[in-house]
């Protein structure tokens, strides 16, 4: 089974930090627009340094990497053998690591230039990300559970096969032929 919940958070976070690069380098006002679109209401005549190639580029390029990061993830989810999830957790938790990295970088820029409001709205974005990456990791672990049998599944397989071989022991007694892996004057130092 393929992870559809999975898969469709990855592209969702994806696309939201794709398009937030992209806003982010528009020339004009970039990081306002793009704190705006996250729900911070920024004024270019209170805050001029956040035009400044030294503030956008950076920002876009964090951005961006987060969304490449997603993509990846995305891929891996499509793509992954589901009965060993090693590699899609790892992918996807460095995604939501930076992304938290990211929107934490955002608020101490904020902070530092008097921006209000912004931690309110980080801390949902953060809320969002948590909630996403729980919901992925429950999907995975829902679907590994599923795929490999439980200790119970495996001692009724061992308490079968004990009883079968108990049985065939048995009537080969009854009948008089010996088993041959079942000699009992047969010693380990013999041979």
């Amino acid at each position: 089974m393929r992870h559809v919940l999975s898969s469709f958070l990855a592209l969702h976070w994806a696309v939201v930090f794709a398009l937030l690069a992209f806003i982010c380098i528009d020339g004009n006002r970039g990081v306002a627009a793009a704190l705006g679109v996250l729900g911070v209401a920024v004024q270019n005549t209170r805050f001029v340094g956040l035009e400044n190639a030294v503030v956008v580029a950076p920002l876009a390029v964090a951005l961006l990497v987060v969304a490449v990061l997603f993509c990846w993830a995305f891929v891996e989810a499509l793509f992954s053998d589901p009965t060993d999830p090693d590699a899609t957790d790892s992918v996807v938790r460095v995604a939501f690591i930076c992304a938290s990295g990211v929107l934490s970088l955002i608020v101490v820029g904020g902070a530092a230039q008097g921006i209000n409001g912004l931690f309110m709205v980080v801390a949902v974005q953060l809320a969002a990300l948590l909630a996403s990456y729980v919901a992925m990791l429950a999907e995975r672990r829902s679907a590994l559970a599923a795929a490999v049998p439980g200790t119970g599944e495996i001692s009724a397989a061992a308490h079968v096969m004990a009883k079968a071989a108990a049985h065939n022991s048995a009537l080969s007694r009854i009948s008089g032929r010996l088993d041959t892996n079942l000699r009992p004057d047969t010693n380990l130092r013999d041979r």
